[in-house]
């Protein structure tokens, strides 16, 4: 089993919760194993590191996530709605699970560099949850890896404008 989660004291913080208007909210941290992975989910991110670095369909966006989907045999309205709509803030996210951005801005700063990356109409599939903002995306048609797949930091702190949609792939 492996455990994905970035915390060396992960018993004391998973201990933790916070408390609001006398209501007891799940705990804070970030906790996920390999296990508690939808089978789909999986096979998905099987399908994924199978075509890292490589063109699917036409190059877009939409024809990866499309043919991730048809992989597993997923059922979805073959447009943008890609399978179950996942709240993020109370559900937890999975690799596999698709991210469909609408009119996104980033702005971000790496070591001092100011950054603002742009998605009018993008889809990804979330390739590595890091905790409940920050991700790994695999990806086509972008900035980092052109019309191949790649894998591409994504911190939803950064977004600045726009919306996205995290959906679960479904049977």
């Amino acid at each position: 089993m492996k455990i994905i989660c970035s915390f060396l004291i992960l018993p004391l913080v998973c201990m933790l919760t916070s408390f609001t208007n006398h209501e007891i909210l799940k705990p804070f941290c970030y906790f996920q194993t390999t296990d508690s992975i939808p089978e789909m989910n999986r096979r998905i991110i099987d399908y994924v590191n199978t075509k890292l670095k490589k063109k699917v369909g036409t190059g877009e966006c939409w024809d990866f996530a499309a043919e991730a989907l048809a992989s597993v045999n997923a059922k979805w309205d073959m447009k943008y709605k890609f399978g179950k709509e996942i709240n993020y803030k109370k559900e937890p996210v999975f690799p596999g699970d698709i991210i469909q951005f609408e009119n996104v801005l980033l702005n971000y700063e790496i070591k001092g560099v100011k950054y603002k990356e742009k998605m009018s109409h993008h889809t990804a599939i979330i390739y590595e949850v890091k905790d409940k903002t920050n991700f790994m995306i695999a990806h086509q048609n972008n900035g980092y890896s052109g019309r191949k797949v790649g894998v591409s930091p994504l911190d939803l702190a950064t977004l600045t404008k726009g919306k996205f949609t995290i959906y679960r792939p479904e049977k």
